[in-house]
């Protein structure tokens, strides 16, 4: 039983991972219906953001949550920053092109970010400080769940919650949910388009901040490529649970991390991406829009 709750709480935290950095993916659908490729290096580069200004407030004598904080509060703007130069450079002229054509311009995004990040910093793997303390509370359920696992764990629900309101009850919540509807009807009525498509952008890639210094606190190390690989565990996560639904990424980030945990543990590590996809096959199988998407109607 030990085995089978320590292989339970650690997908839920691997799932709570992908979930954060899916939230991105599914808002940025959700508006525009395009797949942003280059979120996972925006959630790459607020790992790297929060390694650098905890390293320099470290230097000059801080310590504790404050660090935390500010690090956390760097990393987010400095990642917004990206993400809203990202969307105005190489997404916004292609907005009325084919949809290849953003496409190709998102992968090609999430290269020259690795690449500059590689020569900008290091190829190498560098040590991420353990900025979050353990809590002494925790320490009954310390075989289980570390306090890092359950800041992470937290930390996705509030963001879930926190944007589901956001959407719903919002005067730029009711903007954007018309702007995925019908754009050009929204600009009709007066909506600043534009506006709404870059605050999409910022909120996933301040998610995205968030989720890297989270993950890279408990994982210990990051290095340029961390990107590429979360970016499509959780791209995965999002199409599981429903690509464009919030809730349903949330659930496929904690299925995709749970079927992962299963499968290292009961089978091997070897096949934990092959029971992942091979579920997520299944789903689409079964149900094409994800477990809480709904079925596009189009009109002929």
């Amino acid at each position: 039983m030990d085995y089978f709750l320590d292989l339970f709480f650690s997908g839920l935290t691997r799932g709570s991972i992908y979930a954060l950095i899916a939230l991105g993916y599914t808002m940025v659908y959700g508006i525009i219906g395009l797949i942003n490729f280059a979120h996972g290096e925006i959630y790459m580069i607020g790992a790297f953001t929060a390694l650098i200004c905890a390293s320099l407030l470290t230097i000059l004598g801080m310590h504790g949550l404050s660090i935390l904080a500010i690090s956390g509060l760097a990393a987010m703007i400095y990642a917004a920053a990206y993400g809203y130069t990202i969307e105005k450079i190489a997404y916004k002229p292609l907005r009325r092109s084919s949809r290849l054509a953003p496409l190709i311009s998102a992968i090609g995004m999430s290269i020259f970010l690795q690449n500059y990040v590689m020569l900008a910093q290091t190829s190498d793997f560098l040590s991420f400080p353990e900025l979050i303390p353990d809590f002494a509370f925790m320490e009954p359920y310390a075989d289980f769940m570390g306090s890092t696992d359950l800041v992470i764990l937290a930390t996705t629900v509030l963001v879930m919650l926190l944007l589901t309101i956001l959407i719903k009850y919002t005067r730029i919540g009711k903007a954007m949910r018309a702007t995925a509807q019908d754009m050009q009807m929204a600009m009709l009525v007066g909506i600043d388009v534009n506006r709404v498509i870059s605050f999409t952008f910022i909120i996933g890639s301040v998610l995205a901040a968030i989720g890297g210094l989270l993950i890279a606190s408990h994982a210990g190390q990051i290095n340029f490529y961390i990107g590429f690989i979360a970016g499509i565990k959780a791209f995965t996560a999002a199409v599981l649970g429903g690509i464009g639904s919030i809730p349903g990424a949330v659930l496929g980030g904690f299925i995709l991390g749970l079927t992962e945990s299963f499968a290292t543990g009961y089978v091997s590590s070897d096949y934990e991406d092959v029971f992942a996809f091979g579920f997520l096959v299944l789903i689409l199988i079964f149900r094409p829009a994800g477990i809480l998407g709904r079925s596009e109607i189009q009109k002929v």
